[in-house]
């Protein structure tokens, strides 16, 4: 309520308020709030003008009779006009793209002569983002979201110049977001769901020195983080800490909890129906296929070539029958063979050297199943598992669990004895420590008992990713029955598919209101970037718990400082190299190590251009002598086997230098221009 009453009145802060209102009404319709009980003090004194000679006039900040006469008011009409004047890349038209759109809209951002914002999102519409994205409707369900919600803004500003993409940001489209599109931007904004992508628009701003406002929320929390050239740090500067993983071993052999047999169910999934799918077609169609899993760490070779052999020869289906075969087998052999072999291992009655029960504590002591197919439980298991079993070898399937009854009882499971000598590992260390020796003999067992590549050109298979929102794919089918009969080996209380579907799909409720929060902080430092603020205090990075209730405003870290010589660089300087001159004449290696010696006074001892090395100071001397007179980019194309797109109009290099002294320092890369 009082967030409410304290801000009904503002005019001058569009971006500002609805976090502050939302959160309010939120509150107050819902009556699921932590209650404040003292005024909340907030405010953004630092968007105002950094210098006193920039002070604003009554003039300035006249209406215009306009409906940005509110923000006029505060910052004044010049703002007004390079607001309009903006292009802004935005990558990502989910929930926070969907707001950053909405207030781009309000406060006039690219709505005059010259500006533009340019959006970019390959994902549809799903219905389950119809409560926290603003700009969709029912009825636009399977649109694209970048083209919906350009569409849905217009309708808010006719003013606005928006372009709608629907390409993924990565290497693979820089031939779209090449050099002349990030040249004319002003700014970026990310909405993005994952760190990757992140980090890569976090590079290309840092390359092409723009900034970038960065924001993201989980649940009720929230952060904005501002990215300034030649300020701040760069988002990928700083790293969380690593999330906390369940150990191997728990999720192998001794869960506890429900949240444990799901992990194990997802594994599964991957183990089954996509990992060994995708290593089948790369041994069919890479030749160096063998030569590169055989350079794997530890027992990866042995569990990759597994999966091959079996996929391949000794399991390979060759109609539905044989699928539902499968299916039945491996449920015994998760469900009552393995564990039979774990409690041959260790008895239930079994004491540790100490005198205390092996199965005590956190150790739930298993016991088998048996396969009943009047088990609705046991019988989705089936069905899910066959279904997608055949779908990884274009087979059909059915739903039929009738049918499937039937193909049951033509299907024999050989008899299980528990093995004397099965190693079973109960701590990650020994796992670790038993995966540093591998069985040679099995792995040479393997290799040539694998089918010649060329006799199946013409066989490919078809590897599952895990979609949890469609309920017709069998994924969540096979996760729910995957994990509750775990759960009943364990006598874990089992979880019904919602809640399988939260924890496997790894869910938290995303909260409007957070997003509202989380933008209008974002909006905020957008004003500051505009103005162009010089003052790294005058940019805030922000973060917030709706729940508890938390704010927290902190000023970004400064970019660290790096020295040689006495010439002091930071992650946003460079070298810029010309290297092809205008008669057309480039730049040869034995020409650009000589310029860095005699300009820069830095001995180049290896020379790398992404994973390609270039040069190096150890290469043999044939090698060097063949590059030394050729030009820079008739080696990269040599020695990555790539062509250089003609949208490229500048190479990075990366050096390793030593000094006058011949010691070892750090430098920054190269930006080696050739058109």
């Amino acid at each position: 309520r009082c967030w409410g009453s304290a801000f009904s009145g503002a005019q001058g802060s569009p971006s500002g308020g609805p976090w502050c209102v939302g959160g309010g009404l939120a509150s107050a319709c819902s009556g699921k709030f932590m209650p404040i009980t003292q005024w909340l003090y907030f405010d953004a004194l630092e968007c105002l003008p950094e210098d006193s000679k920039e002070a604003l006039t009554e003039e300035q900040c006249r209406p215009r009779n306009s409906r940005y006469d509110g923000q006029i008011a505060v910052f004044g009409a010049d703002l007004q006009a390079k607001l309009g004047q903006q292009k802004y890349f935005l990558v990502g038209a989910g929930a926070i793209g969907c707001e950053l759109l909405k207030n781009f809209a309000l406060l006039g951002l690219a709505c005059g002569d010259g500006g533009e914002v340019t959006v970019t999102d390959m994902d549809t519409i799903e219905k389950s983002n119809l409560n926290r994205q603003f700009l969709f409707r029912p009825w636009d369900v399977t649109k694209m979201k970048s083209d919906t919600a350009a569409a849905a803004v217009r309708q808010m500003n006719p003013n606005i110049h928006i372009t709608s993409h629907q390409d993924r940001v990565g290497p693979d489209t820089e031939r779209v977001y090449d050099d002349d599109f990030f040249e004319g931007l002003d700014g970026v904004a990310n909405a993005l769901d994952n760190v990757d992508a992140r980090m890569y628009m976090d590079r290309r701003c840092v390359y092409y020195r723009k900034p970038l406002l960065e924001s993201g929320t989980l649940g009720t929390k929230g952060n904005v983080q501002v990215v300034i050239p030649f300020l701040t740090e760069s988002y990928s500067s700083s790293q969380d800490p690593p999330e906390k993983s369940i150990p191997i071993c728990t999720l192998k052999n001794f869960p506890n909890a429900i949240e444990h047999t799901l992990q194990w169910a997802r594994d599964e999934f991957e183990g089954l129906f996509k990992q060994p799918a995708e290593s089948v077609n790369q041994y069919i169609s890479d030749p160096k296929f063998m030569e590169r899993t055989l350079k794997l760490p530890g027992t990866q070779p042995l569990e990759v070539l597994e999966a091959v052999n079996k996929s391949l020869v000794s399991e390979r289906p060759r109609s539905w029958a044989d699928c539902v075969g499968w299916a039945c087998r491996h449920w015994h052999c998760q469900y009552s063979n393995n564990i039979r072999q774990l409690l041959h291992n260790f008895p239930p009655h079994q004491k540790t050297n100490s005198g205390t029960l092996f199965w005590s504590g956190p150790k739930r002591c298993p016991h088998p199943l048996t396969f009943d197919d009047s088990n609705p439980l046991h019988m989705d298991y089936i069905v899910a598992a066959a279904n997608l079993f055949a779908q990884t070898y274009g087979i059909t399937g059915t739903r039929d669990v009738g049918a499937v009854a039937e193909l049951l009882h033509q299907v024999q499971v050989p008899e299980f004895t528990p093995k004397s000598g099965v190693r079973i590992h109960i701590s990650d260390q020994e796992l670790q420590n038993a995966n540093a020796s591998v069985d040679d003999s099995r792995l040479e067992e393997l290799k040539s008992s694998l089918p010649n590549p060329e006799d199946l050109q013409s066989f490919r298979m078809y590897p599952i990713d895990f979609e949890k929102d469609d309920d017709t794919n069998f994924h969540m089918d096979f996760i729910v029955a995957a994990s509750n009969l775990r759960a009943e080996n364990y006598d874990i209380p089992p979880a019904d598919r919602h809640k399988s579907k939260l924890i496997a799909g790894k869910i938290i409720p995303a909260i409007a209101t957070t997003t509202a929060a989380v933008v209008g902080l974002v909006c905020l430092e957008l004003y500051k970037v505009v103005q162009g603020h010089k003052r790294l205090e005058s940019y805030k990075n922000g973060f917030l718990n709706l729940a508890l209730p938390f704010f927290g405003f902190s000023e970004p870290i400064a970019c660290p400082r790096n020295k040689y010589y006495d010439i002091e660089w930071t992650l946003w300087d460079r070298f810029e190299v010309q290297g092809v001159q205008p008669s057309g004449e480039e730049m040869t290696l034995r020409q650009f190590l000589a310029y860095f010696k005699s300009e820069h006074r830095l001995e180049i001892t290896m020379l790398s251009q992404g994973v390609s090395m270039l040069y190096s100071f150890f290469m043999p001397p044939t090698k060097l002598r063949e590059r030394h007179d050729q030009p820079m980019t008739e080696i990269v194309t040599k020695v990555s086997k790539k062509k250089i797109g003609r949208h490229v109009k500048a190479l990075v290099f990366e050096l390793c230098c030593n000094d006058d002294s011949e010691c070892d320092i750090e430098v920054p890369y190269v930006r080696y221009t050739i058109r």
